[in-house]
């Protein structure tokens, strides 16, 4: 589909970490991933551009070389529906392992079991099991 619309996501310097853990937690792929060279704008062997699936949605990612004023915010985030409470509460600890919790593990009432948490590289994640 030409015109698809996917997340993009910029690290500075530990895209490949981010990307081998969410797809060792999913499951997933690394479907393509190129890395600057030497004499290339940014550091030789970080991520120019890569792009991975987990759990049947496709991501790109990057890390940048520029230093901005900005990073990942939880307005943003990657919504999961969960198979099991035994997946949820497994995605819950690795995720939030050297990261925050914005909420933990409970019942919301918009559903049974419900946690959202940003990740030691400062992606948000939201965990659902209706």
């Amino acid at each position: 589909m030409p015109n698809a619309a996917c997340p993009f996501l910029m690290f500075e310097g530990n895209a490949e970490a981010a990307i081998n853990l969410y797809v060792a937690l999913f499951s997933g792929q690394v479907d393509s991933m190129q890395r600057y060279a030497a004499g290339e704008p940014g550091p030789d062997g970080t991520v120019k551009l890569a792009s991975f699936t987990v759990a049947g949605q496709t991501i790109k990612a990057t890390d940048s070389f520029v230093k901005h004023a900005f990073s990942f915010t939880p307005s943003v985030s990657l919504f999961v529906e969960c198979e099991s409470e035994s997946e949820i509460d497994r995605l819950y600890a690795a995720l939030g392992e050297g990261g925050s919790t914005l909420m933990p593990i409970d019942n919301y009432g918009f559903s049974r079991r419900f946690a959202w948490v940003n990740d030691r590289f400062g992606v948000s994640w939201q965990l659902n099991l209706s």
